[in-house]
């Protein structure tokens, strides 16, 4: 059976982040992590990170593709010039900020 990719968000516990941590892992690696703040159905992504050795393989899509199977608006805090094309990529409008903003079109897995 081939490696399916595991998302596991787990929430801060320092008892003041409202922030939540989401380890990325295929097969037996780690191979990023994400950090979010869900607000009803609204996500923001503030750092998405996919390890060096393991980036160019389709892992943060997938977790932008999971994260649009319920969320209803992903706002990507302060992109960096370098990954913009990825979020433009993954259906993502420059909010004239740094941020870029994803809005669902109301069909489930958009």
């Amino acid at each position: 059976m081939a490696d399916k990719l595991i998302i596991k968000i787990e929430k801060i516990k320092n008892g003041v982040s409202n922030y939540s941590y989401v380890n990325i892992e295929f097969g037996d690696s780690r191979v990023g992590k994400v950090r979010i703040k869900k607000i009803y159905r609204k996500i923001i992504i503030n750092n998405l990170n996919i390890f060096p050795e393991f980036e160019r393989r389709g892992f943060a899509t997938q977790v932008l593709n999971f994260f649009k199977e319920d969320a209803r608006e992903i706002i990507a805090d302060r992109v960096r010039g370098t990954a913009r094309v990825f979020w433009e990529k993954m259906d993502f409008t420059d909010m004239g900020n740094g941020d870029y903003r994803w809005v669902s079109n109301g069909r489930h897995g958009n």
